[in-house]
């Protein structure tokens, strides 16, 4: 069949030419593109959508974000479907806001782009002494995350655009001080409050669980009691320090270095002088220029007949308010950097001290310059700086080394997939092994093992069913590693008989919950009745949401949102695995008194917060006016559920 269609192509093609074209004419181009479109699609904004494939790259970045600022953290927690959901939210923010600022016409000025950059402490670190970008260094920032200096920019330029429009709101909002004094009396306002608490400790003593109660609650509670899952694994690292290592250095390479780098090792030159300045601007007009110089041209004429007068000459001529004064001293500088690089050239190109420059001209003006010390290199021997220069020998060896071994260590792990060996012999490196090893670093990890991007890579499903290499992943700081998994144990249940003081101490502090819960329950309706019967009721104590008096905040909140009206009153509070609490609410208490300093804290927080809910309602409502919708479905989170112990479980 295959030797018919490659004999018949020609007549093939025609064929299917024959049918395709057909289609398209009838249902149209439009209708294959509407079509595909629906089938990703998982939301709209301003009547376009935003598909699938756009959903997963955002979240692969904002995942690649999260994992680098910080390495701990859980992957499985990454591919969460709350996770996944937020990443989607924040996608339709994106766009909602954007297409308000294209309709605003709300853009970024090149002023405020430059800025927002200069905010920036990554970028801000980027520049060189003379407040100039390192445009190579920012280039490769920006290739490391996979962008172009014209993309940042420009996703940067939207980002600011967007920001305007709820920013206006925001920052328009105001609250008046009674509004704030009636919204924060009543947030911080006190309760007096005596407690009763019933703990799952009161009833330990009173249970005593059978094996088979036992037995039920580990089967009804299995996911509480999973072996992780684990590899056995082995893998190569090639790191900048272990190739420095296995440089080998002669003395006649170090002695060849010495004499090509002396210029750098030592004291670099320095010379110390002093000028006189007649100023004169470069935007100043031509014939006030010409004079400034024709001045200078005349003071310099003076001193070349008396070169000793120098330092009087410049204190009564020279137009440098800060030099002028001291005799025009500029104090020490080296060729490159501490004064105005006309100064230092000229001062560089005089042969001894004494010796009087020929006028230059800079940006302010026209300088005579006259060297007042020289202070020469001076290079450390040989000797004193053999340690050092080995160092830095070793290192630049390494640093060419390294990138030839780096090309040969991913070739050959991608192409003899099947084992490290090869790559460890040809490279010389150690084959380093590791046992259970787990898809997220474990505490105290070190070294690739506290990579989470090497992990992933690890426990790749290609990486755990067909035991390939990964792929050369790199770490940073000149090192990459590739690893296998030897054997892989998946996750499961922990037997009982391992688990059984877990499963015993589990078991009693939920039935003594459940015991805990049931006569606080009790008492709270007794109590209720019978006002007078209450007893077992703790000291008084004030609560309020600032001074929770080491009370659970439930329990607070429960106790401040007490009808103040039908006071004393009684508020129960189930509190989980901690039991139950029981309180008397008896009266209100006044707000505590506050500083000056405090009350301006508190007025700008809740204007801050005001300011935010304001925020929240227009995009509330930009989001109806851009017919934004998410078509995903919601993700259900199961609530955890615990299976209740036997009734037979109970005290005996």
């Amino acid at each position: 069949m295959f030797e018919f269609i490659r004999r018949h192509t020609k007549l093939i093609m025609g064929v299917l030419f024959l049918l395709i074209i057909p289609s398209f004419v009838l249902f149209g181009i439009e209708g294959y593109t509407r079509f595909n479109d629906s089938a990703g699609t998982v939301a709209t904004v301003n009547g376009k959508p935003i598909t699938q494939a756009e959903w997963d790259h955002a979240h692969r970045l904002e995942s690649d974000r999260l994992r680098a600022s910080n390495p701990a953290l859980d992957v499985a927690l990454l591919d969460s479907p709350s996770l996944k959901r937020a990443t989607l939210e924040r996608l339709v923010r994106e766009r909602v806001l954007a297409a308000a600022a294209a309709d605003d016409h709300l853009l970024a000025t090149d002023a405020r782009l430059a800025a927002e950059l200069e905010r920036d402490p990554t970028i801000s670190s980027l520049r060189r002494a003379d407040g100039t970008l390192d445009m190579d260094r920012y280039r490769q920032l920006l290739a490391a995350q996979g962008l172009t200096p014209e993309g940042f920019e420009a996703n940067a330029r939207h980002d600011i655009s967007s920001r305007q429009v709820l920013d206006g709101v925001v920052a328009t909002s105001f609250a008046s001080p009674a509004q704030v004094d009636v919204g924060m009396n009543a947030f911080l306002e006190r309760r007096e409050a005596s407690i009763a608490r019933f703990t799952p400790a009161d009833f330990a003593a009173r249970l005593n669980p059978t094996d088979a109660d036992l037995q039920t609650y580990y089967q009804a509670n299995l996911a509480h009691y999973q072996a992780p899952e684990s590899a056995s694994v082995e893998y190569l690292l090639l790191d900048l320090d272990s190739v420095k290592k296995s440089v080998n250095v002669s003395e006649q390479d170090l002695r060849a270095y010495y004499d090509q780098n002396a210029a750098t090792l030592g004291t670099p030159e320095e010379r110390r002088a002093s000028h006189i300045l007649i100023t004169a601007p470069k935007e100043a007009p031509a014939a006030e220029r010409e004079k400034a110089k024709a001045t200078a041209n005349a003071l310099l004429a003076q001193l070349r007949q008396a070169p000793a007068t120098f330092a009087d000459v410049a204190r009564k001529s020279s137009q440098d308010d800060v030099s002028a004064s001291s005799g025009g001293d500029l104090g020490t500088f080296q060729r490159a950097k501490g004064v105005d690089p006309v100064i230092a050239q000229a001062a560089f190109g005089l042969a001894k001290v004494g010796d009087i420059s020929d006028v230059v001209e800079s940006q302010f003006g026209y300088h005579i310059v006259q060297v007042t010390a020289i202070h020469p290199a001076a290079v450390p021997p040989f000797d004193k700086l053999r340690v050092q220069l080995e160092d830095q020998f070793r290192t630049q060896a390494a640093q060419k080394q390294f990138s030839d071994m780096a090309e040969e260590f991913r070739n050959g792990v991608y192409e003899q997939s099947d084992s490290l060996k090869p790559v460890a012999e040809k490279l010389k490196l150690p084959v380093l092994r590791a046992d259970n090893v787990a898809r997220t670093p474990a505490q105290g990890a070190t070294g690739p093992l506290a990579n989470a991007k090497f992990l992933t890579a690890l426990f790749n499903t290609d990486s755990i069913d067909k035991r390939r290499n990964t792929e050369a992943v790199d770490l940073g700081g000149n090192q990459i590693v590739s690893g296998r998994i030897v054997s892989h144990s998946p996750a499961h249940a922990r037997p009982l008989a391992e688990v059984k003081n877990e499963v015993r101490s589990a078991f009693i502090q939920q039935r003594g919950a459940e015991m805990a819960r049931q006569q606080g329950q009790e008492r709270l309706k007794n109590w209720t009745a019978q006002p007078t019967s209450a007893t077992g009721l703790g000291a008084p104590l004030a609560l309020s949401r600032e001074e929770a008096q080491g009370q659970p905040m439930t329990l607070v909140e429960a106790v401040l949102r007490a009808d103040p009206t039908k006071l004393p009153a009684f508020v129960g509070v189930d509190l989980g695995n901690d039991g139950y609490a029981v309180a008397r609410v008896d009266k209100v208490l006044p707000r505590a008194e506050q500083t000056a300093e405090l009350t301006k804290q508190v007025r700008a927080r809740y204007e801050q917060l005001w300011g935010v809910a304001e925020a929240r309602s227009y995009y509330e409502l930009l989001k109806a006016r851009y017919k934004a919708q998410i078509l995903a479905p919601n993700p259900v989170t199961p609530a955890a559920t615990a299976a209740a112990p036997p009734a037979r479980a109970a005290s005996r």
